[in-house]
This record gives structure tokens, C-alpha cells and sequence, in this order.
């Protein structure tokens, strides 16, 4: 059974359905118990970072996902889902994130004529043998919907990385704790294949 969170930050629905199309049992709730007995916890997101974690601080969600991460259940974010595992971002200067990592959200530059929000598929870089990624050739696309990015403060935390217009940290694992800044559930075959590893984690 996998969990996934809700607080009100758009995006769960397709989620869910790329869950229920690996044959996995998918259960959207913000009740504590549900979460904590979950197999798999997922928090997806698309939205601004202040908002989402004031939606989850009024829902008493922060404890609640913070205890996940300890009992080391399988945590998966997606988008603004893996912006919010980390301390702060440039989208809302004052507010704490969940700091359940190391590292900052940063506004992507306007240079060379990039548009932004970063929108669109791009290629990731693999590295450090990401879980995730097992199966998953490298250069492989997959898609963004974004305009900050994740600067991680630890390196070796990072297993996928991507360019625009400055290098983007697009996905993280540490034991339990897994994030990607694009949107697996939105990226065709490569992206199953990835939701189906985390799905698959033992």
C-alpha cells in the first residue's frame, strides 16, 4: 500500500493513476495513522513553497512525515514535493522547510534566453547509483515543470542532475528519503519505471 499525502498542492491525481497502473494499491489521505502504516509514503506538490508549508504545518503534517522518515518507511517527493525536504527557498525567504536534508531552493537564472518556469523534458545525468534509477539509461528524458531548483549541501546525496542554464540537482536519495524535482508520473515509460523501483524498494 502506498500513501500519498494530501495538503492541497495539486498534482496527486496523476500520481495516483501511474501508482494504479503498476498494480499498486494507492490511498490519498493527511490522516496520521493512514501515513504511518503505510508500505510507501509519497508527497507529490505543484505549487508555491510558503503555501505548501502552511497547508502542511495547519494539517500537523510536518511531525507526522518527519516520523515516516525515522520509522524509515519509504518517502518519495515529487516536485515541490522534494523542495520541501529541505531547509529553505528563495520562493518564500522566512519560512522553514521540513529540513529533513541538507541544502537550499534556489530562483533558476534568467540567462540565454531561457524561459522560465522551466517547463518541458530534459535529459538527466546519473550518478552515485541512485535505487530510482536502476534500469534507467543514462540521458534519459523526462519532464519538468519548474522555475527554482535544488542546490543540495551534500554531493554524494545526489543521483540525478540536469542543465539549465545552471546545474540542477533533479534527484536525491538518502536512506529512506527519496526526491525528484521533475515529474516521474508525467514522463512516459522512463518515468513508470522509476515510480515502479520505488514501488519495488524493499
Amino acid at each position: 500500500m502506498t500513501v500519498i499525502i494530501d495538503y492541497d498542492a495539486g498534482n496527486i491525481k496523476s500520481v495516483e493513476k501511474a501508482l494504479q497502473s503498476l498494480g499498486e494499491t494507492v490511498e490519498i489521505t493527511d490522516e496520521a495513522e493512514k501515513i504511518l502504516a503505510a508500505d510507501r509514503v509519497i508527497l507529490p506538490g505543484v505549487g508555491a513553497f510558503g503555501d505548501a508549508m502552511e497547508n502542511l504545518n495547519r494539517r500537523n503534517l510536518v511531525p507526522v512525515i518527519k516520523e515516516v522518515v525515522k520509522k524509515k518507511i519509504p518517502f518519495l517527493g515529487i516536485c515541490l514535493g522534494l523542495q520541501l525536504l529541505f531547509e529553505r527557498s528563495d520562493e518564500a525567504p522566512g519560512v522553514e522547510g521540513l529540513g529533513i536534508l541538507p541544502g537550499e531552493i534556489l530562483r533558476i537564472p534568467a540567462s540565454g534566453g531561457l524561459k522560465i518556469p522551466h517547463m518541458g523534458w530534459n535529459s538527466l545525468h546519473l550518478e552515485h547509483n541512485g535505487r530510482l534509477f536502476r534500469g534507467i539509461e543514462e540521458q534519459a528524458y523526462v519532464y519538468f515543470v519548474h522555475s527554482f531548483y535544488l542546490k543540495a549541501a551534500e554531493e554524494e546525496i545526489v543521483k540525478a542532475s540536469t542543465e539549465y542554464g545552471v546545474h540542477i540537482h533533479a534527484s536525491v536519495e538518502k536512506d529512506n528519503v527519496f526526491a525528484c524535482q521533475f515529474h516521474p508520473e508525467k514522463s512516459g515509460d522512463v518515468g513508470l519505471r522509476i515510480l515502479k523501483n520505488f514501488v519495488e524498494l524493499g
